[in-house]
């Protein structure tokens, strides 16, 4: 007796927890999830941080120019384009700063995400990738990634 009053029950939560999760998703979520799916969307939140040192403040500008393109803006990716430079992945202690350079220097074979590989990028100078590499250190510091 008590078998089919479970069961009456886990179905009655089932379907509450169904209605909760579409109805839901209707409103922001739905809009929110195609966005992520977007072609070029952000593949990240990112929080900024407070203040730039004066050397990420002049990466910004050269990351803009030149890597947002795939990259995203502020570093988050963009969908079916390019991976996140705020993630885990490229943390200090799994890619170093000289990782960056290599990067820029001689491009990347794919090996991470499925982007494709990333060419060698053309017309930025040793100091335009240390600025680069300082300002996505700081916004991967601000969010959590050392």
């Amino acid at each position: 007796m008590r078998k089919p009053l479970v069961i009456t029950a886990a179905a009655a939560v089932a379907a509450a927890a169904a209605y909760f999760v579409y109805s839901s998703a209707g409103r922001d979520g739905a809009t929110a999830q195609r966005a992520v799916l977007e072609p070029g969307a952000p593949l990240t939140a990112v929080q900024l941080p407070p203040d730039l040192s004066d050397t990420a403040k002049i990466g910004k500008r050269a990351f803009d120019a030149v890597c947002a393109e795939c990259h995203g803006d502020n570093a988050a990716g963009r969908n079916g384009m390019g991976p996140p430079l705020v993630h885990k992945i490229y943390e200090p202690s799994h890619h170093g700063d000289a990782a960056f350079l290599l990067a820029v220097r001689n491009g990347v074979r794919a090996h991470h995400w499925k982007f494709g590989n990333m060419p060698a990028q053309q017309g930025l100078t040793d100091a335009d990738v240390k600025g680069i590499t300082r300002y996505v250190r700081e916004l991967q510091q601000t969010n959590g990634i050392k």
